[in-house]
């Protein structure tokens, strides 16, 4: 900004580093949302793409900004960038202004009694609660005059906001008009049937907002505030899964390693396979030929619309770590590169709590049953044959056991990869392990 309540340029650097590791949902998730924000501004938005702390004084001494205001970063690499960009800007006489955060409650500002980090997700909701946050102040962008950056001497060269990647996936739309509009259907017509509904991957009963809440179309402050007058059970589950979203970004910032590595370093013990069978039985989960019917309709969900439902998400995570005893990094993974809502708090740490190495407190024996989970969440078969095409003429629940069927398995399908009443038994069995390990 430069004179920030009179004159405004629009900055968005492209990050080798962020973009790099980011699939092609994702990146063309973010294209559009960054269109929608530059027609809004009449064309004015500079993109630029380079290294943050190159990029921003540069920008900065080009337009004569005395300050250079951004949402803080509470991720392990956003907080190193934002740092560094901190430091540049000082060179150039020009200060790093962080204005609120992607969250209701920043990261670090939820502790326990005793001042300590909150560990476990119970009492972290109810602090987190009564932590209390504002409504979102309403902004009148037109009292702003913003700059067109293209006559400046000495300023950076622009970059054209990239076209969209190769990507099959079906993506929804970008940018915070579409958000808004979504969010306006799920208050509506969707939040007051969400307790009920959002574990029934068939009916759509999530309101959709992961991808609007990672790009920031859309505020958490926003949903919390819309549902505010809401009291039944419904609305409140639904704002629970908003502290969920808010204590994982709180335990990545207290324990960035916990991205890469095990939150409960007991876990380390945890034997895990490794090897060209392992490899075999990864790239089979991640085909979706597993040949239990809901484990399958879920990775091939995630390959249509680089997006998968919840229930699904823990059905797929169990059966990775549980049944083929593999990493749980190595989903994670998977999933990052895939999904349209990537965010690694939340990706890595949902991961753990399946895997059991996360900030559940006895998780371990949590072993979902792929074959029960899908009788209960869908119950009639149709998410099932939307996503496996095989198996579409199997009437009901008998889709889920679709080798008891009197003609046996339909044509293309494969038989189950494992028993699952043994990997069972073999979890347990690896569990001691990790039972008798040292800290």
């Amino acid at each position: 900004a430069a004179d920030a309540a009179e004159r405004a340029l629009a900055l968005f650097v492209l990050d080798p580093a962020l973009l790099g590791p980011s699939g092609a949902a994702r990146k063309n998730f973010l294209y559009g949302a960054l269109r929608e924000l530059d027609e809004a501004l009449g064309g004015r938005l500079l993109v630029v793409r380079g290294d943050p702390a190159d990029v921003v004084p540069r920008v900065a001494r080009a337009v004569q900004a005395d300050t250079v205001h951004i949402a803080a970063d509470y991720g392990p690499y956003g907080r190193r960038r934002d740092e560094n960009v901190e430091k540049a800007l000082a060179d150039v006489d020009a200060e790093l202004v962080r204005t609120g955060s992607p969250y209701a409650v920043a990261p670090d500002r939820v502790r326990n009694g005793s001042g300590d980090p909150f560990k476990v997700f119970t009492p972290f909701s109810r602090a987190w609660a009564d932590h209390g946050w504002r409504a979102p102040a309403d902004t009148d962008a037109s009292t702003v005059t913003w700059m067109d950056p293209s006559g400046k001497d000495g300023g950076p060269r622009a970059v054209r906001i990239p076209d969209d990647e190769v990507c099959e996936s079906e993506l929804p739309e970008a940018g915070e008009s579409a958000a808004l509009a979504r969010w306006k259907d799920f208050l509506d017509d969707g939040v007051e049937h969400y307790r009920e509904e959002r574990d029934l991957p068939a009916r759509g009963g999530t309101s959709g907002m992961s991808p609007y809440l990672k790009y920031g179309c859309i505020h958490p402050r926003t949903i919390l505030a819309d549902t505010a007058g809401k009291r039944s059970a419904s609305a409140g589950t639904y704002r629970t899964e908003i502290a969920w979203r808010e204590f994982y970004a709180d335990v990545l910032y207290q324990r960035p390693d916990s991205a890469r590595k095990n939150y409960d370093t007991k876990f380390d013990a945890l034997p895990s396979e490794y090897g060209d069978e392992a490899d075999k039985a990864f790239a089979t989960w991640q085909e979706g030929r597993t040949g239990f019917p809901i484990v399958d309709a879920g990775m091939r969900q995630l390959r249509a619309q680089a997006w998968m439902h919840n229930r699904l998400r823990m059905i797929v995570a169990s059966f990775l770590t549980k049944d083929l005893h593999l990493p749980w990094w190595w989903g994670a993974r998977h999933f990052m590169t895939l999904l349209v809502d990537g965010d690694l708090a939340s990706n890595q740490h949902g991961w753990q709590w399946t895997a059991g190495s996360g900030t559940d407190a006895s998780p371990y024996f949590r072993i979902f049953n792929p074959i029960t989970q899908g009788e209960r969440f869908d119950p009639d078969g149709d998410y099932v044959r939307r996503w496996v095409p095989e198996l579409a003429g199997v009437a009901g629940k008998a889709v889920h056991q679709p080798w008891k069927l009197p003609d046996g398995i339909p044509e293309g399908y494969p038989e189950p990869m494992v028993d699952h009443r043994a990997e069972r038994q073999e979890s347990l069995a690896r569990y001691e392990k990790v039972k008798n390990a040292r800290h």
